[in-house]
């Protein structure tokens, strides 16, 4: 049982979800790549800067939706809570980086139309202005129109139950001080 399981299915776990009963009332706007798992809501920003300043000003993360982004938006990355692009793929910059930072992110969503002058994003005849809520799956590539509820990550259930297998054929412990 312990060998069948696909350790990048684990890591999928440990990041947080959205609610299935929240879920269940919203309505797929588009799909993407699932470039990193996880699921964020908040409401859209168009730039670095502006992720920077909606935390800083409200404490609220950001969902920073670029054409594609580069190292000059990495600090709005760092305060956003997911990161949504029109271009790109499983390697792209938004990918990497958000897989590195544990971050969620949907990737090469060819179906946004992104206008940075406007400050807006059409999809699929849906119009949202910055500040608009949105929801992004990075586990399945999702994009939601509105805030879906999302929740932190369990180890109980079936995933303690396989901790608690896996802790039977454990060979190596690992022990380390972290901040």
């Amino acid at each position: 049982a312990v060998l069948r399981c696909e350790p990048a299915k684990l890591d999928e776990l440990l990041h947080p979800a959205f609610d299935k009963k929240a879920i269940k009332n919203a309505k797929v706007v588009v799909k993407g790549l699932p470039a990193s798992p996880g699921a964020a809501t908040g409401p859209v920003v168009f730039f670095a800067d502006d992720a920077e300043k909606v935390f800083a000003q409200t404490g609220q993360k950001a969902i920073l939706v670029r054409i594609e982004t580069s190292p000059e938006d990495l600090k709005g990355m760092l305060d956003a809570a997911g990161i949504l692009t029109a271009r790109g793929g499983m390697t792209s910059h938004a990918a990497v980086v958000a897989r590195g930072m544990g971050k969620c992110c949907v990737s090469g969503a060819g179906a946004l139309n992104i206008d940075y002058k406007a400050r807006t994003v059409e999809i699929e005849g849906v119009v949202l202005k910055e500040g608009d809520y949105i929801s992004i799956n990075g586990t399945t590539g999702e994009i939601y129109a509105g805030q879906v509820q999302t929740k932190a990550a369990e180890l109980s259930g079936d995933f303690a139950d396989l901790m608690a297998l896996c802790e039977k054929y454990t060979k190596l412990a690992v022990r380390t001080n972290a901040d």
